[in-house]
C-alpha cells in the first residue's frame, strides 16, 4: 500500500498515551487529543476535527459508535476497543496491523472493533 494512503490514528483523550507513543515508535503516524490541544472537546467536535484532518479515531468511548451509527455522520473511521479488553502492547500490535492492511479510503465511514 502506498504510504500516502495509510490510515493516521487520532487517539481521543481517554486513550493511554503509551499506545500513541508505541505506534509512533513503530512508524505509524499517530497523535493524541492531548498533543493537539483537543482535550475537553465534545465527541461531536472530536469527530469534526478527525474528519477535517482525515484521520481515524481510536477510542474507548462507545458514544462515538452511537453517534456514527445513529446519525450517519461522516467520518474517516472509528476503531473501538473496550478499556479493559486488551493490553497496551496488544492494542499497538493490532492497530499497526490495521494501518498496514487497510487504506484510508477503506476506513471512510467504517467502524472497527479491536
Amino acid at each position: 500500500m502506498k504510504e500516502e494512503k495509510r490510515i493516521k490514528i487520532y487517539a481521543d483523550e481517554n486513550i493511554n498515551i503509551a499506545i500513541v507513543e508505541g505506534l509512533k515508535r513503530r512508524g505509524v503516524e499517530s497523535w493524541s487529543a492531548l498533543e493537539k490541544g483537543k482535550r475537553g472537546l465534545s465527541d461531536e467536535e472530536q469527530l469534526s476535527y478527525a474528519l477535517k484532518e482525515r484521520v481515524t479515531i481510536f477510542t474507548h468511548d462507545d458514544d462515538f459508535l452511537s453517534m456514527a451509527m445513529d446519525s450517519g455522520i461522516e467520518h474517516y473511521g472509528i476503531i473501538y476497543v473496550h478499556q479493559q479488553h486488551l493490553s497496551i502492547g496488544e492494542c499497538i500490535r493490532r492497530l499497526k496491523a490495521i494501518v498496514e492492511t487497510t487504506s484510508s479510503e477503506e476506513m471512510h465511514n467504517r467502524i472497527m472493533f479491536l
